[in-house]
């Protein structure tokens, strides 16, 4: 796979060579589009000024080895994500493959009631406060689909504007 900007992980050898040793790991900015954050790894659909590694994140599995991150971050993205088909639920699952044990995961969206969500005609997947309890596998919204779980470190919203959420990537109970 020769990528648009950045570099080839098309093999093992390759993205370790990127990635370092497990111990190691990136901070994924994923949907960084032209504004990717400072010494992070950005992730893309567009092969815009600054992004790492081109690929749609509706496809999985994204070209990344299991849990290569220590952190990841995506704004204004996940209302991005087509939710037919559990497209929004194999999307967390994918992130969730990509963490570490533990890792944290921050999510800025715009609440799915609020104006900004409302307006841009390429937002499909609104979410709203209780959104993210379908994640948790101690809550009763969890047996709808069973995703990978997770547990929720922070969470504050405003029905006009936005949603703020740190999820952890949580280990699985038997």
């Amino acid at each position: 796979m020769t990528p648009v900007l950045g570099i080839s992980v098309s093999d093992a050898a390759t993205v370790m060579d990127i990635f370092g040793t497990p111990a190691a790991g990136i901070r994924l900015d994923i949907g960084c589009g032209a504004n990717k954050q400072a010494n992070w790894y950005g992730i893309d659909f567009q092969a815009l000024p600054g992004v790492d590694l081109v690929h749609d994140l509706t496809v999985y599995p994204w070209p990344l080895p299991d849990a290569c991150a220590t952190v990841a971050m995506a704004s204004h993205v996940v209302e991005h994500i087509p939710p037919h088909n559990l497209g929004f639920i194999k999307f967390m699952n994918e992130v969730w493959r990509v963490l570490k044990p533990g890792a944290e995961f921050a999510i800025v969206t715009p609440h799915g009631y609020s104006p900004g969500y409302l307006q841009d005609p390429t937002h499909c997947n609104p979410c709203n406060e209780n959104t993210w309890l379908y994640f948790m596998q101690e809550h009763p919204f969890w047996n709808f689909y069973q995703p990978m779980p997770w547990t929720i470190k922070y969470l504050a919203w405003d029905l006009s504007a936005n949603i703020e959420v740190v999820m952890v990537k949580a280990a699985l109970n038997d």
